[in-house]
């Protein structure tokens, strides 16, 4: 296998979500307030590839608090094998700032800076079961400079089949 195989072997992390998924959602209410009451709802992800393999793009679709509809953009750079993650919906009609992170065996973690509420915050997203056939997305926020996290957004994902 030459360097240019083995730099791009990454661009593959996320195989296990192309196609069509059925998404069972738990969100919390509210979030950095102390909440512990949870919404669950249902919504479908597809997922395809981009640029030749170097990224994906999936939609997210849920009937959920009125119905949106979000976005997804990934993108590997064969460099530093990190992936950059960026978020869209038509609620707010912005791209979010990205996470970066990668995969170690079955799962990944993926962090970066934002704002919430208009205060400073660190956002991770977690995936882990990526080889499972129902991986599961989890999304924590710190506004404490990552010394505390609280979960706000589960995904447990399960391919519809063709």
């Amino acid at each position: 296998m030459n360097h240019s195989d083995t730099a791009h072997l990454g661009a593959r992390d996320f195989d296990f979500l192309m196609g069509h998924m059925h998404v069972q959602n738990r969100r919390l209410r509210e979030r950095l307030k102390g909440c512990t009451e949870w919404d669950s709802f249902e919504a479908s992800n597809c997922a395809r590839p981009l640029l030749k393999g170097l990224g994906i793009e999936d939609e997210f679709i849920t009937d959920y608090a009125g119905g949106f509809t979000g976005m997804a953009f990934r993108f590997f750079t064969p460099v530093t094998g990190l992936w950059a993650i960026y978020w869209a919906d038509s609620k707010n009609g912005t791209l979010e700032p990205p996470v970066y992170g990668a995969f170690d065996g079955d799962g990944g973690v993926f962090e970066g800076e934002d704002t919430f509420e208009g205060r400073p915050i660190h956002v991770r997203f977690t995936w882990s079961r990526i080889r499972s056939g129902s991986p599961r997305w989890e999304q924590a926020f710190s506004d404490d400079g990552g010394a505390t996290w609280e979960t706000n957004w589960i995904m447990d994902f399960t391919r519809v089949p063709t």
